[in-house]
């Protein structure tokens, strides 16, 4: 997969993208990552790339034409790239969402900037993305997120094949309780079962733990889960034994 990332701080990924599995899979040639300066598609002495808005208002607007100009040059090297803008108005990044793009050749994600951009941008992306409702300084942060949320899911890149498939909103659900050594500490003991070697009994308490732990934590979600007749019956004891925190079948 091919990752650009269209930014006015590309120095801001130099870090993060030299670390961990990130590294490790742009090392392994499981991911490609181009960090492209917004002022190089600006034509003018000065490399401007905001203005006023029209109507007057505050801050300033990223401009059109360099954004236009940039999205050209990476659809001219690679035709079926999917043009994303992170913005604060986009749909609500998701896991889901982050499996769907895992599934992409080639990827271009946009860091809107001060007051925003130019509204005509819309004409020539694909989707808005956004990565909750609040607001950051800039789409620097949401496109290492979306990098950091994508890379993991390619295949090689956590070197245990089940890793990602094992995390948290699998099925919509929140991933249960974990342990490791030591089996007691300040009192605190490992349950029982996770010792005594039932796979069987394992995996039905791993997934009746996500269920309460979303049940208790996150019940929007629930929603959405793909629930098993067996899960409605563990919730419906959940229910019968702790306040209703909202529909979940």
């Amino acid at each position: 997969m091919h990752i650009d990332i269209l930014t006015l701080f590309p120095e801001f990924f130099v870090g993060p993208l030299g670390q961990s599995i990130l590294k490790r899979a742009q090392t392994q040639g499981i991911v490609t990552i181009d960090c492209l300066n917004l002022r190089d598609f600006a034509l003018d002495r000065h490399r401007v790339t905001d203005d006023r808005p029209f109507g007057g208002g505050p801050g300033m607007v990223l401009k059109i034409e360099p954004l236009v100009r940039a999205i050209g040059w990476v659809r001219e090297r690679r035709p079926q790239v999917r043009v994303i803008l992170l913005s604060p108005q986009g749909r609500l990044f998701t896991q889901g969402m982050a499996q769907e793009l895992a599934r992409l050749e080639n990827l271009l994600l946009i860091c809107g900037h001060y007051e925003g951009v130019d509204e005509r941008l819309q004409y020539f992306i694909d989707a808005e993305i956004s990565l909750g409702d609040f607001i950051l300084t800039g789409g620097e942060i949401p496109a290492l997120a979306i990098v950091d949320a994508v890379t993991r899911l390619l295949p090689g890149a956590l070197g245990d094949e089940n890793s990602a498939a094992e995390d948290s909103f699998k099925d919509n659900l929140l991933k249960g309780p974990q342990y490791t050594r030591p089996r007691e500490f300040a009192g605190y003991t490992v349950p029982e079962v996770l010792l005594s070697g039932d796979h069987q009994r394992i995996a039905r308490w791993r997934r009746q733990e996500a269920l309460r732990r979303t049940w208790e934590r996150r019940p929007d979600l629930l929603v959405r889960a793909n629930l098993t007749p067996e899960d409605l019956a563990f919730l419906a004891t959940l229910a019968a034994a702790t306040p209703d925190p909202g529909e979940f079948a």
